[in-house]
């Protein structure tokens, strides 16, 4: 059997001209934790905004309260998943099914989300009736800004 590395939670960096700087102390102690002037290897990506996930989230318990339309927006969410096409095909038998993905936030970059928010929103709206301004208009700005 093979040992993996263990886990590390992820640490965040800020852009700084051609530098990277920990964004907070503790992202900073991580780096500290390297001998000064070892090679370290980055995957560089952007990170999630937690705003757009709640957004979406808060989005969905307000359509299921609007319309009915689900048991809890548990369930809102995977048909969501499914009618925009965000699912991983699974091999039962004989059979190919489509399972909802994740969206958490180690599954799916920021631009893939912001994808996926945008079909979301449009698959409601055409399916239910229902967008983001009728039914929370104080949060939608968190849908573009965040």
């Amino acid at each position: 059997m093979i040992k993996k590395a263990p886990e590390h939670p992820p640490f965040y960096l800020v852009r700084d001209g051609d530098r990277l700087i920990g964004e907070m102390e503790m992202d900073r102690e991580m780096i500290r934790e390297f001998p000064a002037g070892q090679r370290i290897q980055v995957d560089l990506r952007t990170g999630r905004v937690p705003s757009r996930l709640r957004f979406y989230f808060k989005f969905l318990r307000e359509v299921v309260k609007a319309t009915e339309c689900a048991p809890h927006p548990k369930a809102l969410h995977q048909i969501v998943k499914i009618k925009t096409g965000y699912t991983d095909k699974v091999k039962i038998g004989d059979l190919i099914v489509e399972v909802p993905s994740s969206i958490a936030f180690e599954s799916m970059d920021e631009p893939t989300f912001e994808g996926f928010l945008n079909n979301a929103i449009r698959f409601i709206a055409s399916e239910f009736g229902v967008t983001p301004e009728e039914v929370m208009p104080k949060r939608e700005e968190h849908r573009r800004s965040a």
